[in-house]
């Protein structure tokens, strides 16, 4: 359990600093800043792979029509996810953004009960409420639902799941995400150039250099994070899951000035609460002696 948990809370960590990164690339469009991620992550991968020379696995895999269908599926839910929040931080609704990784803990929960029949204890489901009250809480202020927040977290649940259950490692399997994106992404910088469009052509070296970053950036964190998921339980994924958003939300209060008044004050300290009580009751279960 000690490995994945570290993986996890290194890739959490990793992405509850990524508003600073991409705020820092405003001046490129977010569908363009999606692409680069895919374009420069392949590129990364490529490199890593073969100074390994981990190749074998792709061969069989190509082959594997069901498998192959699994990892496109989960590539689509990975670059919505990305352009959804890409676009939100850089609109300036960091905050907003947050919110939806303080939900998808629940989103966790329930794939995790609907296809992986984990189950909750008492208490679990007592903090699980809690979480949901402070939602609906924030959904009821802002006037309607956080259509960002809920795309968000549905789209990442998704991923998660898909990433779980996948007989692939790590490596392997965001490589072949990649793949399989990273064809529609060239043809789109391509259009971009052919049409004088391209922000990344236009840009400064600094900005170019951190388009280029974009690979080990966006890699490493969902290498940790597939890593995580198959060592440890989607519930306790969910948990450590809320390192992104608390950072996240610090950011864009603190750093970015993001509106945070009292009644999303309220909201966010509903979901806070349900997830001391989580912590403080899977502490209590993992004392010595408790079998």
């Amino acid at each position: 359990m000690n490995p994945g948990v570290v993986y996890a809370f290194a890739a959490f960590a990793l992405w509850g600093l990524f508003p600073i990164y991409f705020k820092a690339l405003h001046s490129i469009s977010a569908l363009e800043m999606l692409a680069h991620r895919m374009a420069w992550s392949m590129i990364f991968l490529f490199i890593v792979l073969t100074v390994r020379r981990q190749w074998r696995w792709l061969g069989p895999v190509l082959r594997d029509k069901r498998l192959l269908a699994r990892f496109a599926a989960s590539a689509v839910l990975l670059s919505t996810n990305w352009g959804i929040y890409i676009w939100a931080v850089n609109d300036g609704r960091i905050v907003e953004a947050s919110l939806g990784y303080f939900i998808n803990p629940l989103v966790n929960v329930l794939f995790g009960m609907a296809f992986l029949h984990e189950r909750l204890r008492p208490m679990q489901w007592f903090s699980v409420v809690i979480a949901a009250l402070g939602v609906l809480w924030l959904t009821w202020v802002n006037g309607a639902p956080p259509w960002i927040s809920l795309a968000l977290a549905l789209t990442f649940g998704g991923y998660g799941l898909l990433r779980k259950t996948a007989k692939l490692g790590a490596l392997e399997g965001l490589t072949l995400e990649t793949m399989l994106l990273c064809p529609v992404a060239l043809l789109y910088l391509f259009v971009l150039g052919a049409n004088g469009h391209s922000g990344f052509l236009d840009a400064s070296v600094g900005i170019e250099v951190l388009l280029a970053a974009a690979g080990p950036i966006t890699a490493v964190p969902l290498l940790l994070f597939a890593a995580g998921a198959r060592r440890i339980p989607l519930s306790m994924l969910g948990l450590i899951q809320y390192i992104t958003p608390t950072l996240q939300l610090l950011i864009g209060v603190v750093i970015y000035q993001e509106a945070f008044g009292h009644d999303r004050l309220i909201g966010y300290g509903a979901i806070w609460a349900a997830l001391a009580i989580y912590s403080l009751e899977g502490l209590y279960r993992a004392r010595p002696g408790r079998g």
